[in-house]
């Protein structure tokens, strides 16, 4: 290589966009700076062994031993769980993930599918399958409430959407003396959870997995929700106990959900919830933008300036130097 490189793009794309875009849209953004796409794998490891910032889905532990002069790597994807942090942190490189590229795009399909449900368009998209011109009642989105549970960037995106549609929002953070943008906040705490729930026509999962919002929704969750009510999971399938949302959905506990994200994932083929009329489902394309890079490009760009300066980084995951 006759460059040593300041950035270097691994070559594993991500949702079928193009490495050489991204490459592109952060050569732009650092005229400066020499920016290299790594085509094979060779020239990963000849490129990552010198450069100061490498950017992709994943890097392979072998890579970080041999990356003397790596301060950074910039994750293409919103969870860094995939990631070798351990061995990235030994050698003080830092991390720094994709967060809140996606949000605008997964706020707008959970204000579709609430408004789908709403509106029932389903069931004129069904009635128009079936060549059947035949009216069917529709409600109105106006004056329901709305609980988004999670306020970071995608429960954010969510509630700003909201506003002009004249409905009550409830947001669900896990620090609810900080306030929010919805008209009330509430914490995680079962009974302000159940409390929020049983007033809420529409319920917006948009938090994190972990320890605590593992299985959050179960059978109490759907028994306490009116059955008016829809589940709309924007977030990780396993904060929803499919079996008890299944139950729930056959039983009319709840009017409806919809789902970009499943747990399993991918959803089998012969899986239940393919055959409810009830259940809207996508599969986890929710956050499919076509400024996936542009956006992503303006945070590692600016990270770099960051690195030079000394500042915090932008969406740190594993500040470098290992903190």
């Amino acid at each position: 290589m006759t460059e040593t490189p300041d950035v270097v793009v691994l070559r594993e794309g991500t949702e079928g966009l193009s490495m050489e875009s991204y490459a592109e849209a952060l050569r732009e953004r650092l005229p400066d700076r020499t920016v290299t796409l790594a085509r094979t794998p060779r020239q990963e490891r000849e490129l990552v062994a010198e450069a100061r910032v490498a950017t992709g889905i994943d890097l392979d532990p072998e890579l970080v031993e041999s990356a003397s002069n790596l301060e950074l790597f910039a994750c293409t994807f919103a969870g860094t769980d995939h990631v070798p942090t351990d061995e990235l942190a030994a050698r003080g490189v830092g991390v720094t993930n994709a967060g809140g590229i996606h949000a605008p795009g997964i706020a707008e399909q959970t204000i579709g599918n609430m408004l789908t449900f709403a509106r029932r368009l389903h069931e004129g998209w069904r009635r128009k399958q079936n060549g059947e011109w035949r009216h069917f009642q529709s409600g109105e989105f106006t004056d329901s409430t709305v609980t988004v549970v999670g306020l970071g960037s995608i429960g954010q995106a969510v509630v700003q959407r909201l506003q002009g549609f004249e409905v009550e929002t409830i947001g669900v953070r896990y620090t609810p003396e900080k306030g929010g943008p919805t008209d009330e906040v509430v914490g995680f705490e079962e009974d302000a959870i159940h409390d929020a729930l049983s007033r809420s026509e529409y319920v917006v999962v948009a938090c994190p997995l972990n320890d605590l919002t593992r299985d959050l929704f179960g059978e109490a969750e759907f028994a306490t929700m009116p059955p008016e009510a829809v589940l709309v999971n924007a977030a990780r399938g396993g904060i929803v106990d499919t079996d008890a949302l299944v139950s729930a959905l056959q039983s009319n506990k709840i009017r409806g959900a919809a789902l970009d994200v499943t747990e399993p994932e991918p959803l089998p083929n012969d899986h239940e919830l393919w055959d409810l009329e009830n259940c809207l489902l996508t599969p986890h394309t929710g956050g499919h933008t076509p400024k996936h890079w542009d956006r992503l490009a303006d945070i590692v760009a600016e990270n770099l300036e960051r690195l030079d300066s000394g500042e915090e980084l932008v969406n740190g995951v594993l500040a470098p130097g290992g903190e």
